[in-house]
């Protein structure tokens, strides 16, 4: 596992789609969440290893049509948080973003990453697996292929090592 998990959300706890059994299983887990602060970009290394990202503060606004209070950035409030390993989880649809900046990643009918039984994707050294493949699920199901991609990454990392 990670030596260290961030959970990094624009809004408040209070405002957080997830349910309430879910937050807390993660703080269990030692899951550090960086509440009214969003990731701005990912910064890599000359061999595109991500190495942080930049984040931006934000506090509340008037809320939105959804109800929940709108995120409003805090103007010069950027810091970074030193990761080696990002991964995006936006609700329980694909963001259309992935398909359009991705080339060669392949998609079903649904717009959902289509992967094999090890969650690899159609790009080399790319994984998938949770609400991106199955559309929304439980998160059992998203564990459980979080483990699959876990375990199929750490050998595809291995034997890529083991090559050079």
């Amino acid at each position: 596992g990670a030596e260290k998990v961030y959970l990094v959300y624009r809004r408040s706890e209070k405002e957080m789609p997830a349910r309430i059994e879910e937050v807390h299983h993660a703080k269990e887990e030692g899951i550090e969440f960086h509440i009214l602060q969003s990731p701005k970009r990912i910064i890599g290394d000359q061999n595109s290893y991500v190495t942080a990202i930049e984040c931006l503060k934000y506090q509340l606004g008037e809320p939105d049509d959804s109800g929940r209070r709108r995120p409003v950035p805090i103007e010069g409030s950027e810091f970074r948080i030193d990761v080696d390993t990002v991964i995006i989880a936006i609700g329980n649809i694909a963001n259309p973003l992935i398909r359009q900046t991705t080339g060669g990643l392949q998609f079903n009918k649904w717009g959902n990453i289509v992967v094999d039984e090890n969650c690899k994707t159609s790009l080399e050294g790319v994984y998938a697996g949770g609400d991106i493949v199955l559309g929304a699920a439980t998160v059992i199901l998203a564990m459980g292929q979080g483990r699959t991609a876990g375990a199929a990454i750490n050998k595809y990392l291995a034997e890529k090592t083991t090559k050079k």
